[in-house]
């Protein structure tokens, strides 16, 4: 309807929006922001099992593991973070294997696990915002 010229200027119009944020928000938000994009892609990643949409299945999945991997887990301070910081690493590994295998059998179960796990560290993460600004 509006023509190349109009999704291309759209697109530019978000990823300046998107990057304005990132550059603005503090580490806590950060990481929200990483939960946010992982839980995200799943979704779509699950839509895409329901409706047997392979390409997208696998590029979601592979952008969930590439947050989870290249943001969530290289995030850790692993010296500050203690055996707290380690647990979250290895739970991060097994998101990523659990992801891996949703991604090999198109398992909505796999998914939905990650799905859960991710939201629920989202929210405890969440929760601390307070303690994060002070």
């Amino acid at each position: 309807m509006f023509g190349t010229s109009y999704a291309n200027r759209a697109s530019a119009y978000a990823r300046v929006g998107t990057e304005t944020s990132v550059e603005a928000a503090s580490p806590h938000k950060l990481i929200l922001m990483l939960y946010d994009g992982a839980l995200l892609a799943l979704r779509t990643a699950l839509v895409a099992v329901r409706n047997k949409d392979i390409p997208t299945k696998g590029q979601s999945i592979s952008k969930a593991i590439n947050i989870i991997d290249n943001g969530l887990k290289v995030s850790l301070d692993m010296n500050a973070g203690g055996e707290l910081a380690g647990r979250l690493h290895a739970l991060y590994e097994y998101m990523s294997e659990r992801l891996l295998y949703a991604n090999l059998h198109s398992s909505e179960a796999a998914l939905n696990e990650v799905v859960g796990l991710l939201a629920s560290l989202r929210e405890a993460w969440a929760g601390i915002a307070d303690q994060a600004a002070a």
